[in-house]
């Protein structure tokens, strides 16, 4: 089983408020008081504990790229060496993800980078590298779902409803009416502070850009509004009593891997899922609560389904994670 860097887990009202965020990232204290029935000093002081012990953090992000080119890496390493193997990977900037397996004997990674780049990692210098076993290269060629869109299954449809603003989907990249690339100093000021902590006040802003507190309150407005920025939560799932992540790689008929991808997308365990080119067509992640959910989850809910074969890798350490919209 994996090691868990700490045993505190979140309470009920702790996961509600956490699923309030998932919503709006920006919600007031006042607002998601009202929704939840909780008085606002006890949603903010709430917060401000899930926030500083790593439990959740909120930041901002532009929507997610399309996956042209992006690959999957399964990278099967001698025992003793996966942590150098690991801390190389991790040096690179165009590998945002990689996850250890709980045996200790292979690193799933994901990769985004430009074909010349990209190849040269793949057939030149992982396979060069003594350490290294086995390398597979799968192709993401559709996202059904990401971490970023993973819901906690806390809150009631109506209570989600009234906390979700109506905004653009941020998983269309099209959803963005300005290229975020054609944004002013002073926009690229406030999403650089807002990558860090989306809930920062207008007032904090102002001072860290220096600007005018309405100016900022107004870009900010305008840049959620056009789908130039949305908020993402990112959770620890320890924390939240889900202590069994999986990587599931399966294969599905074509006829049936958009339907299946698109159900499996919306079940509350899974925080991703791509179709990929490869032996197997169809990647899902999991959190889950226990082995035994786990088992429940394979037998039941995957069984129920026109899944064929079923490859699975616990995770024993997300050892790189800065890429939330994947």
């Amino acid at each position: 089983m994996p090691t868990f860097l700490s045993d505190h887990v979140a309470n009920t009202t702790d996961l509600r408020l956490i699923a309030a965020l998932q919503c709006d990232g920006r919600v007031t204290a006042e607002r998601a008081g009202d929704v939840l029935g909780l008085a606002p000093r006890i949603v903010a002081r709430r917060w401000s504990a899930l926030i500083g012990d790593g439990t959740a953090r909120v930041i901002a992000a532009t929507p997610r790229p399309a996956p042209d080119g992006v690959m999957l890496l399964r990278i099967r390493v001698l025992r003793g060496k996966l942590d150098a193997v690991a801390r190389a990977l991790a040096a690179r900037d165009d590998i945002p993800m990689i996850d250890i397996s709980v045996g200790g004997d292979q690193l799933s990674a994901l990769l985004l980078s430009t074909p010349d780049d990209r190849n040269r990692l793949v057939f030149k210098q992982l396979p060069a590298t003594s350490a290294v076993t086995s390398v597979e290269a799968e192709t993401i060629v559709h996202v059904f779902s990401d971490v970023g869109g993973w819901r906690l299954d806390a809150l009631t449809a109506e209570e989600r409803q009234a906390l979700t603003p109506t905004r653009p989907d941020p998983s269309a990249l099209a959803a963005a009416t300005r290229d975020v690339t054609l944004l002013d100093d002073t926009d690229r000021a406030i999403a650089a502070a807002l990558a860090v902590d989306a809930r920062m006040s207008a007032s904090a802003l102002s001072r860290r850009i220096g600007h005018p507190e309405s100016t900022v309150r107004r870009r900010v407005s305008s840049l959620f509004d056009e789908g130039v920025l949305h908020t993402r939560i990112v959770v620890d799932p320890h924390r939240l009593g889900l202590r069994v992540d999986a990587n599931i790689r399966m294969r599905v008929a074509p006829a049936h891997l958009d339907e299946t991808g698109r159900r499996l997308a919306a079940h509350p365990a899974v925080h991703g899922a791509l179709a990929t080119t490869g032996p197997s067509n169809l990647y899902i992640a999991v959190w889950l609560r226990d082995l035994d959910h786990f088992y429940e989850f394979l037998t039941q809910d995957l069984a129920a389904l026109n899944v064929d074969i079923i490859d699975t890798v616990l995770v024993g350490q997300d050892f790189k994670r800065l890429s939330p919209g994947w």
